[in-house]
């Protein structure tokens, strides 16, 4: 993450004056900073590397110091009576466990898998920050249209109000328009609502409001296709997505588990030495005992060969053999899961294509059949549930288009994502497409 990112985003996020509008980078950036998720996971890929050392610290020499000090009787009228003190430095060196070395090469795994969990982190937050910024520009357009609607239909009530005052139309119009009115109303406070919410989990990944967004500029949005086949991104998914990389160190793990257990029936080699001084200080009445000091020096090598553990250490080995089973149905199921993502986003795209074309004909469409049917009504042609219906066609196809929009964007991102391919490079690129 490069620091001036960060810093421009906190430095317009504080700018007084409501006229700045941040924008998907703005967020974003604010997101690196503050994220409890990118950060927790950072913190727990950072313990991970430290316990590297930790476990390569039992391949190297082991080395203590001790001491002692106490009294001594062996008489009751105190002849014998001693006081002892004393000391020593042990050292202790394995020259071979092989535990140790299936050890060191496990913890060097898990370290990987926490870096690629970490990777996963980071993209994860490019769509977590890109779905609760669209998530508020779509409940803005939602709202927007639903309050057109609304006054819409109030201008129509009001219309019908005044000819039925003159006599022009019957009571039921006016009904009929309230009743529309009314619902429309409800569905204003229902979007009203739903975007204090959207404002939330926005919220919720920089710790700051965020009211005053960049919208998207719909004159120049366009919705290109995908390139490539399903088959072809499969692949590229089969070779770059995170989580599989991931099952794939986790079954690597397990393997290893299956070594390390059948470690319990070999021996095992150690170096030994000890060096140590004794001083004793005996009683005035003690006889044929001289005070003095002893040293003593220590070195040889242990041999530890297991013979019966009970059946303990084929226990083990089964159950890192059944792990083992388990680990890989896991990385298959994430294959499955990752292929039928995959499709699904690939799918979603080429659908949200054709969708957005139709929506947009659909809003050209229904603007055509208002005209006209207002038209109508005004020469008693059609009548005012005819217009109502017209005028609530209109408004919510407005708001599928603006949905469909979103949609399109966010499955660019989530095949991105699924074929392991997603970069702030393409949160950048959307961004460019945003009005400033």
């Amino acid at each position: 993450m490069r620091l001036s990112l960060v810093w421009s985003a906190v430095l317009a996020s504080t700018l007084s004056g409501a006229v700045y509008a941040d924008d998907l980078m703005d967020i974003y950036g604010l997101a690196l900073a503050k994220d409890p998720v990118v950060l927790q996971v950072k913190a727990q890929r950072d313990a991970t590397r430290e316990a590297i050392n930790e476990v390569d610290a039992a391949m190297l020499p082991q080395i203590n110091l001790s001491g002692d000090a106490h009294y001594v009787k062996t008489n009751k009228n105190d002849a014998g009576t001693a006081f002892v003190a004393g000391g020593n430095v042990s050292l202790q060196q394995a020259i071979w466990r092989h535990s140790n070395h299936i050890n060191s090469s496990i913890a060097q795994k898990r370290a990987t898998a926490m870096d690629l969990s970490y990777n996963d982190a980071m993209q994860g937050l490019i769509i977590r920050t890109a779905s609760a910024y669209f998530g508020v520009l779509e409940a803005q357009d939602i709202l927007e249209f639903k309050k057109a609607d609304r006054d819409a239909l109030k201008r129509h009530y009001d219309e019908s109000n005044q000819k039925f005052s003159v006599g022009l139309i019957a009571n039921t119009d006016v009904q009929e328009a309230k009743a529309a009115y009314d619902l429309a109303t409800a569905q204003v406070i229902i979007a009203e609502n739903d975007l204090a919410n959207k404002y939330e989990n926005l919220r919720q990944l920089t710790g700051m409001e965020h009211k005053n967004l960049s919208k998207l500029d719909v004159n120049r949005f366009s919705t290109p296709g995908v390139t490539g086949n399903s088959s072809s991104w499969l692949k590229t998914a089969e070779e770059n997505n995170i989580s599989l990389q991931a099952k794939m160190i986790e079954k690597e793990i397990a393997k290893d588990q299956i070594s390390l257990a059948q470690t319990g029936h070999e021996p095992t080699l150690d170096l030994y030495g000890q060096l140590g001084s004794e001083y004793t200080d005996y009683k005035e009445n003690t006889i044929g005992k001289e005070d003095g000091t002893t040293n003593s020096g220590i070195v040889g090598l242990s041999f530890n060969m297991p013979l019966y553990s009970g059946g303990a250490v084929s226990s083990a080995v089964e159950q890192a053999k059944l792990n083992y089973v388990a680990a890989s149905e896991s990385l298959e199921n994430t294959h499955r899961t990752v292929q039928t993502s995959l499709y699904n986003q690939y799918n979603n795209i080429n659908a949200s294509i054709g969708t957005v074309k139709a929506y947009t004909q659909t809003v050209v469409s229904a603007q055509s059949a208002l005209d006209a049917t207002e038209a109508g009504y005004d020469v008693g042609t059609r009548t005012i549930v005819d217009v109502l219906d017209a005028t609530e066609n209109l408004y919510n196809a407005k708001s599928n288009l603006a949905s469909a929009r979103y949609t399109y964007i966010l499955s660019w991102l989530n095949l991105r994502y699924t074929s392991g391919l997603l970069s702030e490079e393409d949160i950048k690129a959307i961004n460019s497409g945003l009005i400033k």
